[in-house]
C-alpha cells in the first residue's frame, strides 16, 4: 500500500508520528457507453445550456446554485478565501464511548501505520483504547479541509491497528419523512419475532459473503471473448490490466512518426497484419490448451474513486 499522508497523532504532550493508507477500495463493476455497432466509446461535449456552444475548459468556472435558482459565480480568488488549512496535526480532542457514535456518520476508513520513532506510544495508545473500550474524537487536515473522525482499534491477521474513520457533518445525515404505525402487538407475536432471531443468531463472517453480481459480469464477459464477440476499436485502451505487446506498439509508434513526416511506411500490408495480431494474453486466452481463470477484476475500471467531498459553501457557513 502506498501512504496518502504522514503527520502525527497528538494527545495530550504525546506525538506519535504516523503514515496515512486507505483501508478500503471499492469492487463496483463499472461499465462504459459504447455505440453498439462498432464498440465505440461514447464523447460528451460541455455544452453551455444558454448559447448552446460548446465550452472549452479554460472558460468553465465553479458556480453554486441558490434555492431560488439563481447561480453565483466562483472565480479562483473567491475559492482561495475560503478557509483552509495544511496541518500535519490529528488532534485528540476527546475519548468517548464507542456506543456513542452512530455507524451512520462514518464515513471513509483509514489505517494508522506509526513510523519508527513512534511505535511505543502507538502501541500505548492502542491498548488504552482496547481496554477502555473507547474511541479517540479528532480533527484531521485531509486534501485541505478539515474533518472530525474518530480513532478506533480494529484486529487484522497482522495484528490489531489504529484506524482513522472520517466523519460526515450532523446535517448531511437525513431524516426520515415518513412515521411507522402500527396496531397492537401481540406477545405470541413479540415471542415468535425472539425465537426467530435465536434461530438465525450467529457470529459475522465477512468470507461467508460473494459478490455474485460481479462473478456474474465476469463469466458473462469471459464467454463473450471466448466466442470471439469481441469489438476491436482503432483505439481501443486496455483498462484490465493486460500487458501490450511492446514490439508492435514500437512498430505502430515509428509507423505514425514517419506518417507525421510525410514519409510512406516501408510495407503497408505487414504493418496491418501488424494491427491484427492479438496481444500475448488474448492469444492464450483462446488457445484450446490450458486456460487459465479469469481475474477477478477483469470486469472493472483499475481506477479508484475519490472519496466524495463537502461543498465548500458548507464549510463557508
Amino acid at each position: 500500500m502506498r501512504a496518502i499522508w504522514k503527520g502525527a497523532v497528538s494527545f495530550g504532550l504525546v506525538s506519535v508520528p504516523v503514515k496515512l493508507y486507505a483501508a478500503t477500495e471499492s469492487h463496483d463493476v463499472s461499465f462504459r457507453q459504447v455505440h453498439a455497432k462498432d464498440g465505440g466509446r461514447i464523447k460528451y461535449q460541455r455544452v453551455c445550456s444558454l448559447d448552446g456552444e460548446e465550452v472549452p475548459y479554460s472558460d468553465i468556472a465553479k458556480g453554486y446554485e441558490t434555492e431560488d435558482g439563481e447561480m453565483v459565480i466562483l472565480s479562483d480568488d473567491d475559492m482561495a478565501e475560503l478557509p483552509a488549512t495544511s496541518s500535519r496535526e490529528i488532534a485528540v480532542e476527546k475519548f468517548v464511548p464507542s456506543d456513542q457514535i452512530d455507524p451512520l456518520l462514518f464515513e471513509k476508513s483509514y489505517y494508522l501505520e506509526p513510523e519508527k520513532s513512534g511505535a511505543k506510544p502507538y502501541a500505548l495508545l492502542r491498548q488504552a483504547l482496547k481496554d477502555a473500550d473507547r474511541m479517540a474524537v479528532v480533527t484531521v487536515a485531509l486534501r485541505q479541509r478539515t474533518s472530525v473522525a474518530v480513532l478506533r482499534v480494529r484486529q487484522t491477521e497482522r495484528g490489531d491497528v489504529i484506524v482513522l474513520q472520517t466523519m460526515m457533518w450532523p446535517d448531511e445525515v437525513r431524516v426520515p419523512d415518513f412515521d411507522v404505525e402500527v396496531g397492537d402487538v401481540k406477545d405470541t407475536e413479540v415471542k415468535m419475532a425472539h425465537m426467530l432471531v435465536e434461530t438465525l443468531a450467529g457470529d459475522f463472517d465477512a468470507s461467508e459473503f460473494e459478490d455474485d453480481y460481479a462473478g456474474a459480469v465476469e463469466a458473462l464477459v469471459k464467454a463473450k471473448i471466448e466466442g470471439g464477440e469481441v469489438k476491436r476499436t482503432e483505439r481501443s485502451t486496455k483498462t484490465s490490466g493486460e500487458v501490450v505487446d511492446l514490439l508492435a506498439a514500437l512498430q505502430k509508434s515509428v509507423a505514425a512518426a514517419k506518417t507525421a513526416r510525410g514519409e510512406a511506411p516501408a510495407d503497408e500490408d505487414s504493418e496491418s497484419h501488424q494491427d491484427e495480431k492479438p496481444t500475448k494474453k488474448t492469444a492464450a486466452r483462446k488457445s484450446t490448451a490450458k486456460k487459465a481463470p479469469a481475474k477477478k477484476t477483469a470486469a472493472k475500471k483499475t481506477a479508484k474513486k475519490a472519496p466524495a467531498k463537502k461543498t465548500a459553501a458548507k464549510k463557508a457557513s
